[in-house]
């Protein structure tokens, strides 16, 4: 079987290490079958050839993708072109990718620089979620039920739908919630790996970036662990079954 990709963009080790432990939990992936890069440590090996696997999946972090470029540290630069890097190989072939959080924002801003700061963003919780008539027939959502909450946080977002994309998934504080690009390239705005446990892990690291105030996070992650949330990961359990089969 051929491993899944794991880009990770969050040079926060804790967060980073988290994520990674949530994407294999909920995936139903075990370190085998994974091959993880951590792109603020490590650049993308020479020579990839996207073939080797069954599929990419990119987690979220604390950069934006439509900040001016004299705002972005050398780290965040850095992580951002070589995820951009991949994409354009990656929509030309129709490879199976799933992007989280930050993850729609490179695919939003490489399809059309779609994504920005002017609306949508959404603070730290949980958003409701509906499926399109789309979302209800796509393969990655199957057993998702037509409304579900998901964990949320981000301060930019896909403005309108980038030619090409399907809508999947809505919801009334942010419209794009989940888009597929071709057949196999998919994007969410929301958390499919989250749990409440991993969102104080964030919550914690986060605080001070801006997301929240400070003194607001307490009551985030008593928010968070209150909520009930358990939809969104059959996305990334759906994803990993239907392409490590591929």
């Amino acid at each position: 079987m051929k491993p899944f990709l794991i880009l990770q963009l969050r040079p926060e080790t804790e967060a980073s290490d988290d994520e990674f432990q949530a994407i294999l939990r909920k995936g139903g992936l075990d370190e085998a079958e994974v091959h993880r890069i951590r792109l603020d440590q490590s650049p993308l090996p020479e020579g990839l050839q996207l073939e080797e696997y069954a599929g990419v999946i990119v987690g979220g972090g604390p950069g934006c993708v439509s900040d001016p470029e004299d705002q972005k540290t050398p780290v965040e630069a850095q992580i951002e072109t070589a995820v951009l890097g991949l994409m354009p190989e990656i929509t030309e072939k129709d490879f199976p990718f799933l992007g989280c959080c930050y993850g729609i924002g490179i695919l939003g801003h490489h399809l059309g620089r779609v994504v920005n700061k002017e609306n949508y963003s959404e603070a730290v919780g949980t958003a409701d979620c509906v499926l399109t008539e789309d979302g209800k027939a796509d393969p990655v959502l199957a057993g998702v039920p037509d409304a579900f909450h998901a964990f949320v946080g981000h301060k930019e977002a896909v403005q309108r739908l980038p030619e090409g994309c399907v809508h999947l998934v809505s919801s009334p504080t942010c419209p794009y919630q989940m888009i597929r690009y071709g057949e196999n390239v998919y994007a969410t705005q929301f958390h499919p790996e989250a749990d409440s446990d991993g969102f104080e892990v964030r919550i914690n690291i986060y605080k001070h970036r801006g997301y929240f105030r400070p003194e607001d996070a307490q009551g985030l992650i008593d928010m968070c662990r209150a909520a009930d949330v358990h939809a969104p990961e059959k996305v990334l359990r759906n994803f990993v079954e239907r392409y490590r089969a591929a």
